[in-house]
């Protein structure tokens, strides 16, 4: 007996023993100076034009949060995450500070808000008359509501309001500019459900023989706990609450809301509130709901729906039912919404896809329908004067259109283009600010746009005619630089407000005046309607990264052999010269396309500024390395065919582009390694098995093995029983055996994104282990598909630089027989 337990203890040791000498040193680590400086300056602000026109509210981004804050205990139930001590959502973007600025260049006042240790800031929005800025500031224990005076520049809680934020914040004004229309917190409830000490029995799923097609989703309920949990979190109250200072009212009961929207009159609430039976295949958004019409007392008006679950709804297809309900903003109590007129399924021929509803409130007619879509409607937005802006889409051909549609029903077509198409995107319509509407002037309306074009974007505002469908070009930005039109200030296109940037100057806004005359341009002209008049700087926001200062950056463009024009953008470290060849990371993310023409169009500009956050692959250009960022990775084909030579095309990509940095003199072939994020870690893995063009790679946060998303992914709509061979030839873990270059593997421990499941890189990590690969594998506790905490971004990038410096830049030279396999 003895001699057994001695025996056990040896064989334990040992294997105690093997699996130490597999682990690195535990500990988070800090890359070389002057990255944390680069990684710790402050982001540049946003601002917000107020529907006045005479002033910013400028939002400022807060710094990566520690890890401390994002291991704070969370829920992570319905496909959210929210903290359980305040109730806020995880995740998305958050502000640490608000100032207000005029239009007259002076400097930004700052809006006293006392936030203190992780309290955050996040925004609502403008009232209608602009004296007011909403805010939620999350404390630790609550979400509370402030107002910002944007005259001011002062900012007041307002008290007795705990604002209900699980599934985001969810407050709208009152068209008077009076009052919020908030989901609240309930004023008292029982304690949270606790976990039973035993089950009550087996967690249970079954289905009746009706086909579910789901993708892969993370943080579903699973066990009557969680949806007890859920339940009790959600809950929420509906109140309306005045600015004046008067105490909020109630309107209606607790319930499971997720909309209260006023209507414009002032009169009712459009409410959407989910409903029973939860689900554990799909996210809070599918369960059932009941979606009506309430006065201010809470009385029902008008019942519009109530949804089932929509977990049988077909790939790329809709609910069946209303969706896309909301108030005619333009009517003191018009609803509409939008019903499929072919069951939800994009399969099914029929003549039109969908009919768009509408029911004035109070309900003496039934509702009418007032427009039918050739396609599937994508969204509705509403002139001033009362007409309908529609956009439908048809996934199978890929083709878009903008119609508008009058008060009397008759349409007329807008625009109508490849979705693919960048360079014939006329923009999108322009909505004032603190309005649900459509900025519209003497019968015509804006078009905000990038502006793609051969020689890269160049961001545009055009004034379209909606009676004559004429567009007339105001700005476009021109030049060495990246100028954006991101609000219309005067409503005749007089003034606009930028987002000025170029290569050395970071993003400021800037305040044009159009001379009179210079707005009758052809919008096609190249390089004319620059903007001619006057300009006035009104933000100076400094370098965030001045170590940065000196690095160049160009636009690469060469060929695939197939014929495919490509493109990149290549970074060189600062103090290049001529002849000199470096280290290279090619960064990517592969894309899909029905024909080549469009896959082969320029994206992106060589001359925006670089405003680097996260864990960024540019960080690597302060450690002699040389970038190819965003190399055009175009998979074509017709249809849903594309990935039907994933590989092949992939491949041909990555020849490519290395053929031309070699070209170049940048680089050489010995010293090249590639890497990508999630779907461009999916593809980097893929190059290394198929390819021996690299020396290295890192993958992060990606899918490796695409039966475990079977009902598609990415842009790939077919499931995996349809094109089993195109899965496996598109999955890296059937060729894991294959590959013999060194992988870096991260993965966020929380990855809530569809289809990166965490245990795609543990299983990765376990056949490439299991075929003698050199291979690193790191995990960051409490991190989701993008890493946010500040030890987490810098141990990320620690291991990065150490990967490449090991296997790339200090590694020993190839054969020279080593070539594309």
């Amino acid at each position: 007996m003895t001699c057994c337990r001695l025996g056990a203890l040896a064989l334990a040791t040992f294997t105690l023993s093997q699996a130490a000498l597999a682990q690195s040193p535990s500990g988070y680590r800090v890359p070389r100076d002057p990255i944390p400086a680069i990684l710790d300056a402050p982001p540049v602000p946003s601002a917000l034009l107020a529907p006045t026109g005479d002033r910013l509210v400028l939002l400022q981004p807060r710094a990566m949060p520690s890890i401390a804050e994002m291991a704070e205990p969370l829920r992570r139930l319905g496909g959210v995450r929210f903290a359980i001590a305040s109730g806020a959502p995880v995740g998305g973007s958050s502000y640490g500070a608000a100032s207000v600025a005029g239009l007259d260049g002076r400097t930004p006042r700052p809006v006293s808000i006392p936030l203190t240790g992780a309290d955050r800031l996040l925004p609502i929005g403008f009232s209608p008359d602009g004296t007011n800025y909403a805010l939620a500031v999350v404390r630790a224990d609550q979400v509370q509501l402030w107002l910002v005076d944007s005259a001011a520049a002062t900012a007041r809680q307002v008290p007795g309001v705990r604002l209900s934020a699980p599934l985001g914040v969810r407050c709208e004004w009152m068209a008077d500019s009076r009052a919020l229309v908030c989901l609240t917190a309930p004023a008292s409830r029982s304690p949270e459900p606790t976990l039973p000490a035993a089950p009550s029995g087996p967690n249970v799923q079954e289905t009746r023989g009706t086909p579910a097609p789901v993708r892969t989703y993370q943080d579903l309920l699973a066990s009557p706990h969680d949806e007890a949990l859920f339940a009790w979190h959600v809950t929420s109250t509906i109140s309306v609450i005045p600015v004046a200072g008067s105490p909020p009212r109630l309107v209606g009961g607790e319930g499971l809301y997720t909309m209260a929207q006023p209507a414009p009159g002032g009169h009712f609430l459009l409410v959407e509130s989910i409903a029973r039976p939860f689900s554990r295949l799909v996210p809070y958004d599918d369960f059932p709901k009941h979606v009506r019409v309430i006065d201010m007392s809470g009385a029902e008006v008008y019942s519009l729906a109530k949804l089932p679950l929509a977990d049988t709804v077909p790939i790329n297809g809709v609910p069946v039912g209303p969706r896309r309900y909301s108030w005619d903003p333009t009517q003191p109590a018009r609803v509409t919404w939008v019903v499929a007129l072919d069951e939800g399924d994009p399969k099914k021929t029929v003549p039109n896809r969908d009919r768009l509803m509408a029911l004035v409130l109070p309900a003496r007619m039934a509702p009418v329908t007032w427009h039918r879509t050739k396609d599937r409607c994508q969204n509705i937005s509403w002139t001033e004067d009362g007409q309908a802006l529609v956009t439908e889409s048809d996934r199978p051909t890929r083709r878009t259109r903008l119609s508008v549609v009058g008060r009397d029903g008759t349409a007329r077509v807008l625009f109508e283009r490849s979705t693919e198409d960048a360079y014939a995107n006329p923009g999108s319509p322009y909505s004032a600010p603190g309005r649900d509407t459509v900025l519209t002037h003497q019968g015509g309306i804006y078009l905000l746009g990038q502006g793609a074009s051969p020689e890269g974007d160049r961001p545009f505002a055009d004034r379209l005619d909606l009676a004559t469908g004429k567009a007339t070009r105001l700005f476009r930005s021109s030049g060495e630089q990246v100028e954006q039109v991101v609000a219309v200030v005067s409503p005749d296109g007089s003034r606009l407000l930028t987002r000025h940037e170029s290569k050395m100057s970071p993003p400021n806004y800037v305040l044009r005046t159009i001379a009179p005359g210079t707005g009758n341009r052809d919008p096609g002209t190249a390089n004319r309607a620059s903007g001619v008049g006057s300009r006035l700087a009104l933000t100076s926001f400094a370098d965030p990264a001045p170590q940065m200062q000196g690095v160049t950056k160009e636009r690469l463009s060469y060929t695939r052999k197939d014929g495919v024009a490509l493109s990149a953008t290549l970074y060189l470290p600062a103090g290049h010269t001529p002849g000199t060849r470096w280290p290279l990371l090619m960064w990517a993310y592969p894309q899909e396309f029905t024909n080549a023409a469009t896959a082969g169009q320029v994206s992106g500009s060589p001359y925006r500024f670089d405003a680097i956050r996260g864990a960024s692959h540019l960080l690597l250009l302060t450690q002699g390395y040389a970038i190819l960022d965003n190399p055009s990775m175009p998979i074509v084909g017709e249809g849903e065919t594309a990935n039907d030579h994933y590989v092949e095309q992939l491949v041909a990509s990555a020849e490519a582009a290395v053929d031309a940095v070699v070209a170049r003199g940048v680089a050489d072939r010995d010293r090249i390694a590639v890497g990508g994020h999630s779907y461009g870690a999916f593809m980097t893995a893929n190059l290394l098995a198929h390819t021996d063009l690299f020396r290295a790679g890192i993958a992060r946060s990606g899918a490796y093995n695409r039966t475990l998303t079977p009902f598609g992914f990415q842009s790939e709509s077919r499931t995996f029983w349809e094109v089993p061979d195109v899965y496996a030839r598109m999955s890296p873990f059937w060729y894991a055996h294959k590959i013999n270059e060194p992988i870096l593997l991260t993965h966020g421990e929380a990855d809530n994104n569809s289809g990166t499941f965490p245990i795609q890189s543990e299983r990765f990590y376990m056949a490439l282990k299991g075929h003698g690969a050199t291979v690193r594998y790191v995990t960051l506790p409490h991190e989701a598909h993008g890493y946010a905490a500040r030890e987490s971004v810098l141990h990320t990038v620690a291991e990065m630089l150490d990967w490449l410096d090991t296997h790339v830049k200090n590694a020993s030279a190839r054969p020279a027989t080593a070539a594309s396999r």
